[in-house]
């Protein structure tokens, strides 16, 4: 739970243009630290953009150029995961490190924007600028101005971590994956006759942390014989937690909906999340 986010505005339409850069240190999922420096682009600044962010040229006359300030981020990005929402802000800095003949600091960046398509359904086609989504979940910020940007982008990639169970280090691998992650081919396993879950017959469905055969392999090993489809007999269907939160219907998947039409007329089937499971199996605590 320990990441960095970073935010840019820039004086003109070309990304090296960088005039702000604002900084929001993560660390134990908690806000550590905010830092921000104005930044001498050495170049000229257009009026759309300072009708966006109000930073104005004689503002950052006096302001350390980018080389300068590049060394100063080292610390926050060297080996570090740092965030941002969308690509914009990575771009931003590698243009301005050619432009200045410096290199980027060597980071595993995480999209957060990326995060809030797969995190959260309503969001996975429109509506997942920054401004909307902190306007959703009621958080206040000051939009446009790069240390707010940055906190509240952090603030959102937590809220993504806590609603589907799954940890910034996973997010960097679910982010670079299809929003909607088809089903993997069918993966049945025989049951362990000396398993403590003997007797359970059970299903996976939607997106798992864990690799599908590996999952199943767990599964088999506890006792349960793994099935690839929702039956009369499935007494347990385990759904990937980011699935499990999607309260309407046709979001569900086609096994989920028919293991709540089963539930429905009576069959005993119990419906949990992956983290759940791996707890029930001694795979997480």
């Amino acid at each position: 739970m320990n990441f960095v986010v970073i935010d840019v505005e820039t004086a003109n339409p070309n990304f090296s243009s960088i005039c702000q850069v604002g900084i929001a240190d993560f660390r134990d999922g908690k806000l550590h630290e905010l830092w921000e420096s104005l930044v001498n682009p050495e170049d000229y600044f257009d009026e759309m953009n300072v009708a966006v962010h109000g930073i104005e040229e004689h503002m950052v006359r006096q302001a350390p150029k980018w080389s300068a300030v590049h060394k100063q981020l080292a610390p926050w990005l060297k080996n570090g995961i740092v965030a941002s929402h969308t690509a914009f802000d990575r771009a931003a800095l590698t243009r301005a490190c050619a432009k200045n003949g410096v290199q980027p600091h060597e980071s595993r960046w995480l999209d957060t924007a990326r995060v809030v398509r797969r995190a959260w359904p309503e969001f996975s086609q429109k509506g997942y600028g920054l401004a909307n989504v902190m306007g959703h979940f009621g958080i206040e910020f000051q939009h446009h101005n790069a240390k707010e940007d940055a906190r509240a982008a952090g603030e959102i990639l937590l809220r993504a971590v806590a609603a589907t169970g799954l940890s910034v280090e996973q997010w960097l691998e679910r982010a670079a994956q299809p929003i909607y992650l088809q089903e993997s081919a069918s993966i049945t396993r025989d049951a362990n006759t000396d398993g403590p879950l003997f007797g359970e017959k059970l299903v996976f469905t939607g997106a798992l942390s864990l690799p599908r055969r590996e999952a199943a392999d767990a599964a088999s090993k506890a006792g349960c014989e793994v099935e690839a489809g929702v039956t009369k007999h499935t007494s347990i269907l385990v759904v990937g937690d980011q699935d499990i939160h999607r309260l309407s219907g046709d979001e569900k998947s086609s096994k989920h909906r028919k293991a709540e039409d089963l539930m429905k007329k009576g069959q005993q089937i119990r419906i949990i999340g992956e983290s759940d499971f791996q707890r029930l199996l001694g795979l997480r605590v």
